[in-house]
């Protein structure tokens, strides 16, 4: 063998070893399919979930006075303290749930990042994990990378509630950690009061942490958001992951944040200043600036009401069954009564032939699960919505 190993080396030096994958069922998302056949064919995307409008001016004005004033350098590990005590102040104010700025609460390089790595600092080799489908792509993976071992629990098909039987069922002695998420990426349903009880009841005989993936949190258009930090026993074993790309309309900046119990966010910080340490500082600083006008947030869930009626308002119009949107900037339809295709043929069809890209729900799922449901995205100018609803209309 070894002979046979030199002989390689020899024909061959400069070759590329073998990989085996850490990953090996991931290829390309739906999401960088389905916004490069947009670009291809000139589709109106309402596929990959970011606005399409700028931010709030005075954010970027406050990020600029940061850099000019020379705050460059590394922050904190766990990040700025101004910014972790606005988001103490906020979760606070809101939630009724004081965190400590300074032990219990991180600032992170997005939401994403903040999950995975929640999940590699808790979650362990052979360890399970529970996630509730349909579900955001990360989820999966991150717990594939922890060592663990993904077990998914649908939603209810129709209402996409939680079914705690199902939920209750999955758990065994080898369960860690569910991960659930509210308001609900890509359903744009949202958890209730009652089933937050029913999760602290269910968790409460065992050592299951919770990790609670609320990025659209200042999205909820009836009633209000359900914060696992509302709930003290939840809170107390929960990391709590949201969105400064998300709620001030700038995605691209990549800054979320994480709170937890201290002994929780003590492990969190461990993983944390090992993959990506700290994060970019003068935004820190603008959004911490910007932060101290909570209008900025809580305005958001009537900017966001006006567009998810104007477009639900357009597709009424159409064959397209609206589903419901409690929250996020998603709308889900049905489309059974235009087409019985498989929900992706029916959303490369419609990015070809009607001019407008959506992402299946099967995609979403861990075993494809198919309900001839489609996801718009409504986070975009009124005209990128007015022409994605005139081309609709045909339907």
């Amino acid at each position: 063998m070894s002979a046979m190993l030199d002989r390689t080396v020899a024909d061959d030096p400069a070759r590329t070893p073998p990989i085996e994958s850490r990953l090996p069922k991931v290829g390309t998302t739906i999401f960088t399919v389905m916004s490069a056949l947009a670009q291809q064919h000139g589709a109106v995307n309402l596929g990959q979930g970011f606005p399409d409008f700028a931010c709030d001016p005075r954010l970027v004005d406050a990020v600029d006075t940061a850099m000019r004033s020379g705050l460059n350098q590394y922050p904190p590990m766990t990040g700025v303290p101004t910014l972790r005590e606005r988001v103490a102040e906020k979760i606070g104010a809101i939630y009724g749930h004081r965190y400590d700025a300074t032990t219990e609460i991180t600032i992170t390089a997005g939401a994403t990042q903040a999950i995975l790595t929640a999940i590699l600092a808790l979650v362990h080799a052979g360890d399970e994990v529970i996630v509730l489908d349909p579900s955001y792509d990360s989820y999966d993976p991150n717990i594939v990378l922890a060592g663990a071992v993904p077990v998914h629990v649908p939603l209810v098909p129709g209402s996409f509630a939680p079914d705690f039987d199902r939920i209750g069922a999955a758990i065994t002695p080898r369960t860690r950690a569910i991960v659930i998420n509210t308001p609900h990426n890509p359903s744009g349903t949202c958890w209730s009061e009652a089933d937050m009880h029913r999760l602290a009841a269910l968790l409460r005989p065992t050592d299951v942490v919770v990790i609670s993936d609320e990025v659209y949190e200042h999205m909820v258009y009836d009633g209000e958001h359900q914060s696992v930090a509302r709930f003290p026993e939840l809170a107390a074993r929960s990391v709590v992951v949201s969105s400064f790309g998300k709620t001030y309309h700038v995605t691209g900046w990549k800054v979320g944040y994480a709170a937890a119990p201290a002994a929780l966010m003590a492990e969190f910080r461990k993983v944390h200043q090992f993959n990506v340490f700290t994060v970019n500082t003068p935004m820190q600083h603008g959004i911490a600036a910007f932060m101290a006008d909570p209008s900025h947030h809580l305005g958001l869930p009537a900017f966001y009401r006006a567009k998810r009626d104007y477009f639900r308002a357009g597709l009424a119009k159409t064959r397209l069954r609206i589903l419901p949107c409690q929250g996020t900037y998603f709308q889900c339809v049905d489309y059974s009564a235009v087409s019985e295709q498989s929900e992706a043929d029916f959303c490369l069809w419609l990015t070809r032939e009607i001019g407008v890209a959506a992402i299946p729900l099967s995609a979403f799922y861990a075993d494809a699960f198919e309900q001839c449901i489609a996801r718009f995205c409504f986070a975009k100018k009124d005209e990128t919505l007015a022409l994605a609803l005139d081309r609709l209309a045909s339907l």
